[in-house]
């Protein structure tokens, strides 16, 4: 199966399309560095630097294979955490219209487009109604679940949603969990191993610290001896005071209150503001993890891109382009590679042996499935 990708951003759907078996040959994404770093991590795909809607149609031909056309158009007007444009007004949630519009003219197999689960709870769900209405009427069966990432082997509890349409009139089911809950890949487990790093740290390729304390962080190492990216925000005086009193999963509500005074109103601060990570468990989303100051579990600093990105699930040998904002923004903004990589696998599945792990369609209305 070949794949497109739009709204690619850093990669992470295209690297689990391709984990799974997918041949991604085409990718768009506005953002500059983003799209460096796709390209740097995935040479054998065509990359489109700039707008999808400046896309008048997918120049890929079909060659006999098979074709799914994916992405996560921008998440940011759908997250629950943003209540200002959680609106119909706001002209970013309906990017997904001209990623309808590509499909119109391609005509792929699949689709399937990722996005934040708030997305099926913004203005009553009118936004996951008018996907499913699009697709219905280009002739797909639709499909959507809500998968908890920690639950495929990713180091971190990160809800997505994904909707998915099936030309050939499979409804697809759920992929099956990889790890049960008790059985979660930790924070210790999955970034224990990496280089010890100062606040403002500015190293790039570094030589890890001790031998990969799990399989998982085996698995991301591969055969390497050293990785990059070992980056981490400068924090000032006064925050790291705030870090010194945070413990494992703590919060602001830990600092005392002098060290706090320049916030307006401090108890208006999210639960993800100031939190300390746990080793002995997943990591919170990580998100804006440097506007969060999200905490190192043992270190008072915040956390290195690597880091970030390995809680992501990226392998070490994936590398991140751009300065330090840049970087981090990519990472928070990723789809977790292994969590696509799963879904990826549920559609291959299927798409070879409809009887496996999906269903021929009905006229019965699936509702959304929560697997988080």
């Amino acid at each position: 199966m070949m794949g497109v990708d739009l709204f690619a951003g850093a990669g992470g759907l295209s690297l689990g399309a391709a984990q799974a078996g997918v041949d991604v040959r085409f990718a768009v994404e506005l953002d500059p560095h983003a799209a460096d770093t796709y390209a740097m991590n995935h040479p054998n795909a065509e990359v489109h630097t700039g707008d999808v809607r400046d896309i008048g149609e997918i120049d890929v031909p079909r060659n006999g294979d098979a074709r799914i056309l994916f992405g996560g158009p921008p998440c940011q007007g759908f997250s629950t955490s943003n209540q200002r444009t959680r609106t119909v007004d706001n002209e970013a949630n309906w990017l997904f219209r001209h990623f309808m519009a590509l499909a119109r003219s391609w005509h792929p197999d699949w689709i399937l487009l990722e996005n934040v689960k708030g997305l099926r709870e913004t203005e009553g769900g009118v936004f996951v109604r008018e996907i499913v209405a699009s697709l219905e009427l280009l002739g797909y069966t639709p499909s959507s679940c809500v998968l908890n990432a920690a639950d495929y082997g990713v180091p971190q509890k990160r809800s997505r949603m994904f909707i998915v349409g099936s030309r050939a009139g499979i409804r697809l089911s759920a992929p099956p969990t990889v790890v049960p809950p008790s059985r979660r890949v930790t924070v210790s487990q999955a970034i224990g191993d990496l280089p010890e790093l100062a606040n403002g740290a500015c190293v790039n390729r570094m030589r890890y610290r001790t031998r990969p304390r799990s399989a998982y962080a085996r698995s991301m190492r591969g055969i390497l001896d050293e990785c990059d990216n070992h980056l981490v925000t400068r924090s000032s005086t006064l925050v790291v005071k705030r870090y010194q009193h945070v413990p494992p999963g703590g919060n602001w509500q830990d600092i005392p209150p002098h060290l706090m005074r320049n916030y307006a109103d401090r108890t208006r601060c999210h639960t993800g503001i100031y939190h300390r990570l746990s080793s002995n468990g997943p990591s919170i989303v990580l998100g804006n993890f440097r506007k969060n100051m999200l905490i190192h579990p043992s270190q008072h600093r915040g956390l290195s891109v690597r880091e970030a990105a390995r809680l992501q699930s990226f392998p070490d040998r994936y590398t991140f382009c751009g300065s330090i904002g840049f970087q981090q923004q990519q990472v928070g903004n990723a789809v977790p590679p292994l969590l696509a990589k799963a879904v990826f696998q549920s559609i291959l599945t299927a798409s070879f042996d409809p009887s496996q792990g999906a269903t021929h369609a009905t006229d019965e209305k699936i509702p959304c499935k929560d697997a988080s």
